[in-house]
């Protein structure tokens, strides 16, 4: 039986990838350099604030650059984008049906609480969670199933009775090595990376019921041993 659903935050309840990315863009245009889509996305996941992202600015221009300055540049103009957006379709809907079936939420995200705390009070989402866990909460984040493996202490729940949905190949090694069903919901940055560990592969969250995603999952999950805390990183 499933009791539970466990969400990234990142990418798959708000779009915050994209405003990521149109930020550092317009860093790297400045600086002459053009961003590798596919190298980018393969970044994601890990967390908010990609260490990559300096390290190949500072290997273009041969020298350091002001990391705190630029973080706070690029965290300004994406929070500038979000004020104008809602979740991704399909989160409200399978937040409030999760609820009318009874079963406990959480998100499981490798950004810092600040951040995710604050936008999804923003968007009017964070009483729907029983849980929030971020990378402030444990000691290593995805792809190592860490996140998950809090997430699933703090809703007493066992990882074949919950399932996680994902949008990055980080963040699904995570729910996979945890033990948890996983549905990978790719969005237009992450769309190109390898997708083959999730359990199911959908275009969005309200591509089909989610009836149907809880029968796929009470189907598969049982046989899949679960990762303990020395789980691989």
């Amino acid at each position: 039986m499933i009791r539970a659903l466990v969400f990234d935050f990142d990418g798959l309840i708000l779009d915050t990838e994209t405003p990521l990315l149109i930020s550092w863009r317009e860093v790297y245009e400045e600086a002459g350099l053009r961003i590798d889509e596919r190298r980018w996305a393969a970044t994601l996941g890990v967390s908010a604030d990609p260490p990559e992202a300096y390290v190949a600015l500072e290997e273009h221009l041969g020298h350091p650059v002001d990391r705190t300055g630029l973080w706070k540049r690029h965290n300004e103009r994406e929070r500038a984008i979000l004020a104008t957006q809602d979740a991704l379709p399909g989160v409200r809907e399978i937040l409030r049906e999760a609820q009318q079936r009874g079963l406990r939420l959480a998100v499981a995200s490798s950004s810092d609480r600040t951040w995710v705390g604050s936008l999804l009070e923003e968007k009017g989402l964070l009483a729907s969670f029983d849980a929030v866990v971020c990378m402030d909460d444990v000691a290593r984040t995805k792809p190592a199933p860490d996140l998950y493996l809090e997430a699933l202490s703090r809703l007493d729940v066992t990882p074949s009775e919950a399932v996680a949905f994902e949008d990055s190949e980080h963040g699904v090694a995570a729910a996979v090595a945890a033990g948890l069903f996983c549905v990978a919901v790719p969005n237009q940055v992450t769309q190109h990376l390898d997708f083959s560990q999730a359990d199911l592969l959908i275009g969005r969250l309200d591509e089909i019921p989610l009836s149907a995603v809880l029968a796929a999952a009470q189907h598969e999950v049982p046989g899949r041993p679960a990762a303990s805390n020395g789980g691989p990183e």
